[in-house]
């Protein structure tokens, strides 16, 4: 009898350093659509790789495919992430990983009109976009558009769900 072990990275969340999510709409077929992006600063326990590994991990204990195929969390009752839009705020939930926004108008006006967000959970590092400083679009379109960026990424369709149902 032959056995094969596959790496197992543990999941360490002092590990991830400073989480943060994103929220901006842009044209789309259809309208405009509403984007999350989260990403980590590299300042965890074990500086940027050390905080790479710890986002990889994390995505993949929630059976989410780093570079692959986009879910479709309507599909997917079972997804263990899920997305609450309520009082202006958009929070993102999965195990190990909860995060609150606050988006923009429009955001708020596409989400409620398409029922979702395309969410992008990156281990890409950005260390200049901190919480609270002010972002250029151009730099959010380098960034979030980068091969780096989306081939590092989970990718997930995120029902919007709120607290009247």
């Amino acid at each position: 009898m032959t056995s094969t072990s596959s790496e197992n990275r543990a999941f360490r969340a002092a590990d991830l350093g400073t989480l943060v999510v994103m929220a901006w709409s842009g044209e789309a077929p259809g309208g405009d659509m509403p984007y999350l992006l989260a990403y980590t600063l590299g300042d965890g326990a074990e500086g940027p790789e050390g905080s790479i590994k710890a986002v990889e991990a994390l995505l993949e204990s929630n059976d989410l495919p780093i570079g692959g195929d986009l879910v479709d969390g309507a599909a997917r009752p079972s997804l263990p992430v899920s997305l609450l839009v309520e009082a202006g705020h958009a929070v993102v939930s999965m195990p190990g990983f909860n995060a609150q926004c606050t988006p923009p108008p429009e955001w708020l006006e596409a989400v409620a009109e398409r029922g979702f967000a395309y969410f992008v959970f990156t281990s890409r590092p950005w260390p200049e976009a901190e919480p609270g400083k002010p972002i250029e679009p151009e730099a959010l379109a380098v960034f979030a558009g980068a091969d780096e960026t989306l081939n590092a990424a989970a990718h997930i369709v995120l029902p919007a769900r709120s607290l009247r149902g």
